[in-house]
């Protein structure tokens, strides 16, 4: 399944790549966030490449829920896609922007691709653990080589959401005392605990599920952890909550490996 959710995320990214080099039109959806032809293009692609190799699976993907296509997924296993990670990064021009699939099973992520088309890399998440990819410009093969989150250096050196920052966690940080800050876009964040790069990720604005659960299920597989503010794993397939939209998260600490 992690070769079709690569696949199917590869295919994606180029037609991104397209778009974007040929410079993006967007509008505002319902919620006032940004949407492209770009992210309605790779879903489709996403969506037709599942249905080919995952009929049984229900997929829980952003621009179709934007929609109003949410299919039941109560007690199943289920795939999360957002297919175009980072839209105001990608709009600006810059390359931080992320193509994201992940299985879901009993709320936790454990399986995920993150591909990053404008970087030429790619991330991928399993119970075998968490690989690295070059990917070369024509997308004829990648190199991997597995990483691992690091233990917790002190002082940390943290990342932070470029352009979703608010006091609540500026104050983390500067409590944190991370020698170091790197803002950047989409879930690449994820990305660089599980690659060792970082240590520490908090996030006290808003994201959805499909924001987070393919760099979670990458960073989990490194041996990092996503965590809620009470201390337990990031749980995925919150519907019916009373004080938010389905699939919302909570505020969450993301970390590499802690002790």
């Amino acid at each position: 399944m992690l070769d079709i959710f690569e696949k199917a995320a590869l295919a994606a990214g180029k037609i991104i790549l397209d778009i974007y080099r040929a410079g993006p039109d967007y509008r505002l959806k319902a919620d006032c966030t940004p949407v492209t032809e770009a992210d309605e293009r790779a879903e489709a692609i996403i969506l037709a490449a599942l249905a080919a190799h995952c009929p049984d699976i229900p997929v829980i993907a952003e621009e179709s829920v934007a929609a109003g296509r949410v299919p039941e997924i109560a007690h199943r296993a289920f795939i999360l896609v957002d297919p175009l990670d980072g839209t105001k990064e990608f709009i600006g021009g810059r390359n931080d922007f992320t193509v994201n699939i992940a299985l879901i099973e009993q709320g936790s992520p454990v399986l995920g691709v993150v591909y990053a088309p404008a970087l030429g890399v790619a991330y991928c998440g399993g119970p075998e653990g968490a690989c690295k990819l070059e990917i070369a410009d024509d997308l004829s093969g990648a190199t991997r080589r597995p990483i691992h989150a690091r233990p917790a250096a002190s002082p940390p050196v943290a990342v932070a959401s470029r352009t979703h920052g608010n006091a609540e966690t500026d104050a983390y940080l500067k409590q944190s005392g991370a020698a170091e800050i790197c803002c950047i876009g989409s879930s690449l964040k994820f990305c660089l605990l599980a690659e060792g790069k970082a240590d520490l990720y908090p996030r006290f604005s808003r994201t959805m599920e499909w924001d987070t659960a393919a760099g979670d299920a990458v960073l989990r597989a490194a041996g990092g952890m996503t965590l809620e503010l009470d201390g337990l794993p990031l749980r995925y397939g919150k519907t019916g909550q009373s004080e938010d939209a389905d699939f919302a998260n909570p505020s969450f600490i993301a970390r590499g490996i802690v002790g």
